[in-house]
């Protein structure tokens, strides 16, 4: 009886029991990547080990219908957004400035206009995709990363 309320306990735990939960060192894991995950989405990047325990990211935010409150983003699709994305990395890889490329297209009403970079750590209050991504990019890389709030296009800038 009491091994059968200890196995009870430990399965509605789950498997963070142990670490109390998702870590920066823990790898995404969705269990359906084929419908969660973008092909934009930076999975190479994701893949690796994190390159530092703090970072400074600029992100350009870019959401489709439902992901957040800024008005462009309900005008589009998923699919359409993945598009604005690939437009946004070809200026980029073209040379284009990211501060200003922020400024235009980010729907980061918290760094949009003011181009600012988020402090990113692991125990920084931010999505763990953001995290996730942002402690894995090297200095100057750009990756990206989907998060219930759109795709962010990061670029780690310290």
């Amino acid at each position: 009886m009491i091994r059968f309320a200890l196995v009870a306990v430990l399965v509605a735990c789950g498997p963070g029991i142990k670490g109390g939960g998702p870590t920066i060192n823990s790898h995404m894991t969705q269990p359906d990547t084929a419908s969660q995950t973008s092909a934009v989405v930076s999975s190479d990047i994701l893949a690796r080990e994190p390159v530092s325990n703090s970072a400074q990211i600029k992100h350009i935010l870019v959401g489709w219908k439902g992901t957040n409150p800024d008005p462009r983003s309900d005008k589009r699709t998923k699919a359409e957004a993945e598009g604005v994305v690939k437009g946004i990395l070809a200026q980029l890889k073209g040379g284009a400035d990211f501060d200003a490329m922020m400024k235009q297209y980010s729907e980061d009403p918290g760094s949009a206009a003011t181009a600012k970079a988020y402090s990113v750590s692991p125990d920084a209050s931010l999505v763990i995709e953001f995290k996730q991504l942002g402690l894995r990019l090297q200095l100057n890389e750009v990756g990206v990363v989907e998060s219930e709030y759109g795709f962010h296009i990061m670029k780690r800038v310290e």
